[in-house]
């Protein structure tokens, strides 16, 4: 569980309700039609940039900003550097057996076991890394996409609701209430927008980094010990991923 975006998501929204509490009563700012417009507005809109497809696997990808764990670079690097022991003393078939922590580097670890060219590993290794940032640019789009349209649709709820208004002001009494629930959908789709969709596209954009760097240093790591290097040397060669006051090598 990413308690920072858990955080974030129920604080934004415990300090917005708590202000709708002690300014009156909460249910005023509950209208179903102007959630209607701006809930089912925005996800139809949105709909129409992407194929249905990619559009319904966003929820799935959308669970990485909450329950994603990401595994360390240091905790690769230290792993890598073990597989490369391994390898020194027993060849690249002493890898079969091993347990590593992603599947990715799994993947890798079979190749080499294989006996494929380095060429091959890296070029099978490269597609899956930008086929999975693919995938991953996707689902950060699609929330970019919602976070435009949220705005836009409280929007012409809006001015929905000032026509319906502006059409029936023979009691002036209704003006104040009438104009209330037109500007609950701008207050809908601005809370969509900043408090929901775009930081979770911002998250997303977080994790398919920190994928993309983790499987970066794994193909660099397992071409290094296809190649036989010393163990020592490709952990000091990883380590440049690091922020440059990680890069010691213990000694």
């Amino acid at each position: 569980m990413d308690i920072a975006t858990l955080v974030g998501l129920v604080g934004s929204f415990g300090i917005v309700i708590a202000a709708m509490v002690t300014g009156g009563d909460v249910g005023t700012f509950i209208n179903p039609p102007s959630l209607l417009i701006v809930v089912g507005g925005t996800l139809l809109v949105a709909l129409m940039k992407f194929t249905l497809g990619q559009f319904l696997a966003t929820g799935k990808i959308a669970a990485k900003a909450f329950m994603f764990k990401s595994v360390s670079p240091e905790d690769i690097i230290n792993e890598t550097v073990e597989l490369a022991d391994a390898a020194r003393k027993g060849g690249l078939l002493s890898l079969e057996d091993k347990t590593v922590s992603t599947d990715f580097m799994q993947r890798g670890i079979q190749l080499l076991v294989d006996g494929h060219d380095p060429e091959i590993v890296r070029t099978l290794l490269n597609k899956e890394m930008k086929l999975t940032y693919d995938r991953h640019e996707f689902g950060s789009e699609i929330f970019k996409a919602m976070g435009d349209v949220a705005p836009a649709m409280g929007m012409i709820g809006t001015l929905v609701g000032l026509v319906q208004m502006l059409s029936n002001m023979s009691d002036p009494k209704s003006i104040g209430p009438a104009m209330a629930v037109a500007l609950l959908t701008t207050l809908y789709g601005a809370m969509i927008s900043t408090m929901i969709v775009l930081p979770m596209a911002d998250k997303l954009g977080v994790r398919k980094n920190e994928e993309a760097l983790n499987q970066a240093l794994t193909i660099d790591g397992l071409l290094a010990i296809q190649a036989g290097q010393n163990p020592r040397v490709i952990e000091q060669m990883l380590r440049n991923y690091l922020p440059e006051k990680k890069r010691v090598v213990a000694s």
